[in-house]
């Protein structure tokens, strides 16, 4: 019979720590193939826990396709493919080096080591919004690859459409009209890889003549797509309703560039009137486009997610974008644009010559993904941890030695909120001292656009932290008050 200890299991429920202990069993090879697991009472019974700890474990294991179901006989190890036992293996040697990081720096009062070079090791990113990749279905993933391999090699090796192929787009329209209550044919669906491609594109189908602008403070990769591109680009300020109506009017923009759900780095979400404002505003010219940045509003934390622009859009004039790269991975270069009617024909017109930069293989393995609701499983899985994660977070903050010093802003809405510090350092010296200290910081300066990107785009200091937590580690939560209190000096 297995068994595993119970003891020392940290903040994890009873049934998380069975889950990952037959888990790395299992990946690492020490469970087999079709190797039967112990019955539920039997198994509860020798571990002394309850069977709907037991119960609620394989429940977990066989949604991840770790393991696999036969009525009436149990449960049985699923085929491990071999890229995700290297996988694994690869995450444990990383884990190892982090310990042994722990070990000589739990001396250290700043908490780092130097490398060779004499820069410090990065201890924790709080800038980056990339997600952790011990989070990434590996199992379900290889299996649907496996799967996508089998159905129809011929599908594989033939060119997919300028927009994707049909079953990776009817498979997100469907999603989206589930889950967003979007109404989109899948003509009107572009594949892309990454949404920078896709922003290439869109300049090219609207026009190079036209004025564009985007929100600010915002994402300052984007007005450097936009530079790239010789076209010009505005920033337009926000207010508590989203952005500036008042300034958007003066600024003779064509191609209105926002994140209503969840706006960055604010966190502010555009209230209904002003949406349709900003719809109105679109509809008095046939050169105006809205295009609705959806980056990250699946992981809204509390109440429903916000209704999309697009989906009370009347006129067409709204062009809704979204990526699998902070829903999956970041390195998931997979996100799609949904055109109004009028610009999918046009886009094929002007644009058809183009090849889809995302491979066929992807595609269809993503679209099954979807299909067999694995995509859905995955989204409330990372929803429940990352809320579960900022809470943690949120409260060592709280109960930490500079609560007194910092103010929490904007934490209700997606993967990273705003840190306001009561410190004498200028928002410059914040990132230079935390880099000094092992810590990439983001300051809320930084996202403010000013003569094209020199430097800190506010000229005041704002002394404000913008933290992203996707990419944190459980045994990085310590380590924030010991910068925080660092900074706060």
């Amino acid at each position: 019979m297995i068994t595993y200890s119970f003891t020392d299991i940290g903040s994890e429920t009873l049934y998380q720590h069975l889950y990952h202990c037959l888990k790395n069993d299992i990946v690492a090879g020490n469970l087999k193939e079709n190797d039967r697991l112990p019955s539920k009472r039997s198994f509860a019974k020798n571990l002394g826990i309850s069977v709907i700890t037991v119960e609620n474990a394989y429940a977990q294991l066989l949604a991840e396709g770790y393991i696999y179901s036969i009525p009436k006989k149990g449960f049985f190890v699923q085929e491990i493919p071999d890229a995700v036992r290297m996988r694994y293996q690869e995450m444990s040697e990383v884990e190892k080096g982090r310990s042994s990081y722990r070990e000589k720096t739990s001396g250290r009062k700043d908490g780092t080591i130097s490398l060779r070079n004499g820069s410090p090791t990065i201890l924790a990113d709080f800038a980056s919004n990339r997600n952790h990749p011990d989070h990434f279905p590996f199992s379900v993933w290889a299996r649907m690859s496996k799967e996508t391999m089998a159905r129809d090699p011929h599908a594989l090796m033939t060119p997919s459409p300028t927009n994707g192929v049909y079953e990776l787009r009817a498979a997100i329209c469907r999603h989206l009209s589930a889950f967003r209550g979007m109404k989109v044919d899948p003509s009107q669906v572009i594949i892309g890889a990454g949404t920078e491609y896709l922003y290439s594109l869109l300049i090219q189908l609207l026009g190079y003549d036209k004025i564009y602008a985007i929100e600010n403070p915002g994402y300052k990769k984007l007005y450097q797509i936009y530079q790239s591109h010789h076209v010009i680009c505005r920033a337009i300020s926000m207010d508590e309703k989203g952005v500036s109506m008042e300034q958007l009017l003066k600024s003779d923009t064509d191609v209105l560039h926002i994140t209503p759900a969840h706006h960055f780095p604010t966190g502010i979400v555009t209230q209904i009137g002003r949406r349709y404002e900003l719809l109105n505003w679109a509809a008095a010219s046939e050169r105006r486009y809205i295009i609705e940045d959806d980056f990250d509003s699946e992981f809204r934390m509390v109440g429903r997610s916000i209704p999309m622009l697009q989906s009370i859009d009347m006129q067409g004039k709204v062009i809704y974008m979204n990526t699998f790269s902070k829903s999956l991975s970041s390195t998931i270069r997979i996100s799609y644009m949904i055109l109004p009617p009028y610009l999918a024909e046009k886009f094929h017109e002007k644009l058809g010559f183009y090849s889809c930069t995302v491979s066929t293989f992807d595609q269809f393995t993503l679209a099954g993904f979807i299909e067999e609701g694995y995509f859905e499983k995955h989204i409330n899985r990372m929803r429940t941890y990352y809320k579960n994660l900022q809470r943690r977070l949120i409260e060592s903050i709280k109960n930490g030695p500079v609560a007194s010093k910092v103010e929490i802003a904007e934490e209700e809405a997606g993967l990273h909120f705003l840190l306001k510090l009561e410190t004498s350092l200028t928002d410059r010296q914040i990132v230079e001292k935390a880099m000094a200290m092992g810590y990439r910081v983001l300051t809320l300066s930084e996202c403010y656009i000013r003569n094209g990107l020199e430097g800190f785009g506010k000229t005041t200091d704002t002394h404000t932290l913008v933290i992203n937590y996707s990419g944190m580690e459980e045994d990085q939560l310590p380590l924030v008050n010991g910068l925080l209190e660092e900074l706060c000096r």
